[in-house]
C-alpha cells in the first residue's frame, strides 16, 4: 500500500485488484509488544526498542512515523534504538522474542499467522490499531494493454468462483479481490504530507 500510493504517479503503474479479508478490501496496522511485556500504550514505548519493516511501507513504518508525529515526535527522538526488519513476519518474530520492545505490522500477516501458526503471535500483543486503509494491490505496469489488463483483472476478480482458485484463496485466508478504487489511498499520501509539514519527516536510519 505505502510504495503504490507513493509511487503510482512517478511510475504509472495500475492498480488492479486488492484483496478482500473479512469481507473488506481494507487493513490496519496493529502496534504489537510482547504478550508478558508492561507495555500499554505507545507512550509507554518512549525511550525503549523498536522494528520499522521495510522503509517504503504503510503499515510497517508510515503509520508508526505519523503517530508519532501526532506526539510531536520522530522515532530518532522517542525511541532509544531502531531497526528495520524489512518484512511483517520478522518484527512479528522480533518482538515475540524480546529483540525489540515494539513493532507495527500490516493486520492480515498477524491474523494470518494467528490463526494458522501463532507460534510468534501468541507471544504477542496489540495494543493499538490504526484507521483502515486501502489493502496492498496487485498491480500492472504501464506498458501493458489495456486488454491484457482488464483480462487480469477479471480473472483474479472471479477467482473465487473457480474450485481451485477458491482453494488458493482460502489458503491465504483471503475471501475474493475486487477492483482497486483510488479513494481507498488517499489517506496514505495525506499522512506523508501531515508529517512534512510538521516538519517530522525525520531520516530513514537504524539507530542502534
Amino acid at each position: 500500500t505505502g510504495p503504490y500510493a507513493a509511487g503510482k504517479e512517478k511510475y504509472g503503474f495500475e492498480g488492479l485488484v486488492t484483496p478482500v479479508i473479512n469481507g473488506k478490501p481494507f487493513y490496519q496496522a496493529y502496534l504489537i509488544v510482547r504478550k508478558d511485556s508492561p507495555f500499554r500504550t505507545l507512550m509507554d514505548l518512549k525511550g525503549h526498542t523498536f522494528a520499522f519493516t521495510d522503509p517504503d511501507s504503510n503499515t510497517g513504518a508510515l503509520v508508526p512515523r505519523y503517530w508519532l508525529s501526532q506526539l510531536g515526535q520522530t522515532p530518532d527522538t522517542f525511541f532509544n534504538a531502531v531497526i528495520f526488519t524489512h518484512s511483517h513476519d520478522n518484527s512479528i518474530m522480533a518482538v515475540a522474542k524480546s529483540m525489540v520492545d515494539g513493532a507495527c505490522v500490516g493486520s492480515p500477516f498477524w491474523d494470518y499467522f494467528q490463526a494458522r501458526n501463532p507460534v510468534y503471535t501468541s507471544r504477542t500483543r496489540i495494543i493499538k490499531k490504526s484507521e483502515w486503509f486501502g489493502g496492498p494491490p496487485l498491480v500492472a505496469a504501464k506498458h501493458l494493454s489495456v486488454g491484457l489488463k482488464s483480462k487480469i483483472r477479471h480473472l483474479l476478480v472471479e477467482m473465487n468462483d473457480d474450485p481451485d482458485g477458491k482453494n488458493i484463496l482460502d489458503k491465504l485466508r483471503i475471501d475474493s479481490f475486487r477492483p482497486t478504487e483510488e479513494p481507498w489511498y488517499a489517506t496514505v499520501n495525506q499522512m506523508k504530507r501531515d508529517i512534512k509539514n510538521a516538519g517530522l519527516e525525520g531520516q530513514h536510519v537504524e539507530k542502534h
